[in-house]
Formats: C-alpha cells, sequence, structure tokens
C-alpha cells in the first residue's frame, strides 16, 4: 500500500510539475508572440506614415515592414509566422482608413516553423500547442506637437490665378490691384468648419504623402518677404527677443501647441539670430541632407534627424483679411507641416516637406486631415 500511495503521489507530483513547467513556457511564449505582434503592428503605422500611405500591397513598405518586425521577436527562439495575408488594414470606428493589423502564429496550421512543444505534457498526450497573437496601430490625426519652430508658412490653397496651379512662389489673391473681387479667387478650405468644428472632407492644404519633397521658404529676405514687416517667423509664447528666437531654432520649445490659435508674428528680419540659430541646428547633424531619388534624408547619424522640424502653417484667408504690417498681422494657425531643414541661402531658410509624427494633446481633437500623425497601439 505504500508503493501505491507512492506511485500516485509521483503521479500528481508529475501532473504539477507539468503545470509549472510547461504552462509557465505556453505563458511566455503568449507574451512573446503578443510582443511580435505589437512590434509588427506599429512598425506597419510606422512605414504608412513615414514611407507610402497608400501602399496596402503585399510588397508594399507597410505589409513588409510589419512582417519582417514580427518576425525579429522570436517566440521560445524561433521567429514565428507571419505572412502578407496575416497583416490587414481595418477602419477604425470615425472610418478612416489608417489601422494595421497584425497576427503572429506558431500553429500547426503553419508547419514553419510550427506550434509550440511540450516539454513534459508529451506524456499526458499533449506533444504541441498552438499559439497565436493579435495587435492593431494607427497612424491617428496628432492632437498637438512639441518642439515647434519660430518659422510658419500659408497652408495650401487652390490656385485659381497661375496657369501651372499652386506653387510655393504663389499668392493667395482673391482681389485684383484695384481692391475688387476676383471673378476666380484662389481659394482656401480649412482642416475644419469653424463653426462645427467637424472636420472637412474638403481641405486644401498640405498632405504629407502627395508634398513630400516640395521644397519651401521657411524665412524669407527682403526679396522675397511677404510685407514689410513679416518674413515668415513668428513669436513663441514665452518667448522674448532674438536670444530665444535663436534658441527655438536651434533647440527643441517644449511647450505643447495644439490647433487654431493666434500666432503673434515676429517682426523684422532677423538675420543674424536666424543665421546662428540655423548653424546651431545644422551643427546637430551636419552630414544629413535631403535624398530627390528617394524623397527622403540620408546621411543622418540619427533614426529621425533633429532637422526634421515642425513648422505651423497658417490660415491664408485670415491674413488676407487682415491687417498686413507690424504686430497686428493675423495668423491663426491651421495645423502643421514636417520640414527638414536644409540650409540658408542668402537670408533665405530653405526646407522639403517631410512626414512627421505628432503628440496627444489630451483633449482629443484633431482634424481627419490633420498632417503630422500619433503612431499608437489601439488593440
Amino acid at each position: 500500500m505504500s508503493f501505491v500511495f507512492v506511485g500516485a503521489g509521483f503521479f500528481a507530483f508529475l501532473a504539477a510539475t507539468t503545470l509549472a513547467i510547461d504552462v509557465g513556457m505556453f505563458m511566455t511564449a503568449r507574451s512573446q508572440a503578443q510582443n511580435a505582434a505589437d512590434a509588427g503592428a506599429l512598425a506597419g503605422a510606422v512605414a504608412l506614415v513615414y514611407n507610402d500611405y497608400d501602399d496596402r500591397s503585399a510588397t508594399g513598405p507597410a505589409v513588409q515592414s510589419a512582417i519582417n518586425t514580427a518576425r525579429t521577436n522570436v517566440v521560445i527562439g524561433v521567429a514565428p509566422s507571419v505572412t502578407p495575408p496575416d497583416v490587414t488594414f481595418p477602419k477604425s470606428p470615425a472610418g478612416l482608413n489608417n489601422r494595421v493589423r497584425v497576427e503572429v502564429l506558431r500553429t500547426a496550421s503553419r508547419p514553419d516553423p510550427g506550434p509550440v512543444p511540450t516539454l513534459i505534457g508529451g506524456l499526458f498526450g499533449v506533444k504541441t500547442v498552438d499559439i497565436t497573437a493579435v495587435a492593431v496601430a494607427e497612424a491617428s490625426p496628432a492632437t498637438a506637437e512639441t518642439c515647434v519652430k519660430p518659422f510658419t508658412i500659408p497652408d495650401k490653397w487652390i490656385e485659381n490665378q497661375d496657369k501651372g496651379g499652386w506653387t510655393p512662389d504663389s499668392t493667395f489673391d482673391t482681389l485684383d490691384a484695384k481692391g475688387k473681387a476676383l471673378p476666380n479667387p484662389d481659394v482656401y478650405i480649412p482642416p475644419w468648419n469653424p463653426d462645427t468644428k467637424q472636420s472637412n472632407p474638403d481641405y486644401t492644404g498640405y498632405n504629407m504623402q502627395r508634398d513630400k519633397g516640395v521644397e519651401i521658404v521657411l524665412k524669407a529676405d527682403n526679396n522675397t518677404k511677404i510685407t514689410a514687416s513679416f518674413y515668415n517667423p513668428w513669436d513663441l509664447p514665452g518667448s522674448v527677443g532674438a536670444s530665444d528666437y535663436r534658441d527655438n531654432i536651434g533647440g527643441c520649445n517644449p511647450q505643447k501647441f495644439g490647433y487654431d490659435f493666434g500666432m503673434p508674428p515676429e517682426t523684422g528680419n532677423m538675420v543674424g539670430p536666424t543665421a546662428q540659430g540655423m548653424k546651431d541646428l545644422i551643427d546637430k547633424d551636419p552630414t544629413a541632407t535631403w535624398d530627390t531619388k528617394c524623397n527622403c534624408v540620408q546621411g543622418s547619424k540619427y533614426s529621425q534627424s533633429p532637422r526634421v522640424a515642425i513648422i505651423p502653417v497658417y490660415d491664408p484667408v485670415a491674413f488676407a483679411d487682415g491687417k498686413q504690417h507690424g504686430k497686428g498681422i493675423t495668423l491663426i494657425n491651421r495645423g502643421y507641416i514636417g520640414v527638414f531643414i536644409e540650409d540658408m541661402k542668402g537670408s533665405d531658410v530653405y526646407g522639403r516637406i517631410t512626414p512627421i509624427i505628432g503628440v496627444d494633446g489630451g483633449d482629443g481633437t484633431a482634424p481627419a486631415g490633420a498632417f503630422p500623425k500619433l503612431i499608437r497601439l489601439v488593440q
């Protein structure tokens, strides 16, 4: 009878060992699979923003980035199975096509690499266990920005005066030289309805995919200035004088800015402080350049060059309807664009439009057409 009880005790001990070892391993495998799915979904969303927002094909950057990143996260020492059909693009509850869903598998239905084998469970007829995980990330409109530079340009509009359409050198015109309304004026549609605050699907402003690589003037000189006293800079709240202006160019102002606020202009040419701030900024990443072949930054020693700046854009209609000179110039924020700051040519500061990542402003409001995107996991 002692042997019977000892045998039964060993059987219970073996069962407990199976629970401790195999179940613990399964939980570890599940956590690792979830990490792989999370990483893949985030990588896919980042690729939508930085590479090609419209390419959701099996060989496109979003799908391939999701697959490659997910597979670099091993599940019990082996890369999981992730194929193009496992990467899908569901719509958000708001109807935006901005999500990436990734499913990671180690199952019997995928012989390579197959399910997770048990260590002791085989004694009880359980030789393998299927492990799966799913994650969804989205590139949603960002509700705020930080590290905003003290430059600003008008938001983009529909150009009806120039035969070739809008260019960075176009001017927003609704009146002729005698102050009379033009029969076919330029048209600007803001990102949201000012009365209802609802997103406007016909927004005419800058688009991170369509306008990527366009060269623009961020700070004008005496020949390209907007008006007699406005050269594009604006005065960030709390900043006083040329020293703060220089620091805001060369460094990062930590203030968080949302949308739809007045931006006081920085009057005067500010040639010296601009040149000093530009030198401070370029010296942080002097080898970075804009490559027109790939429409991207090359030669940077950073994953995200510090020369990729965040620039607010203002309402061209409010500007045209307001005072044109001095401190009373009307600049109303309508959003942000990303710009790789190239260099100075004379007193002009040039940059190339590029995608940027935004932050969460806390109030949860951002127009659907907002240029900056917020990358986050939603499942």
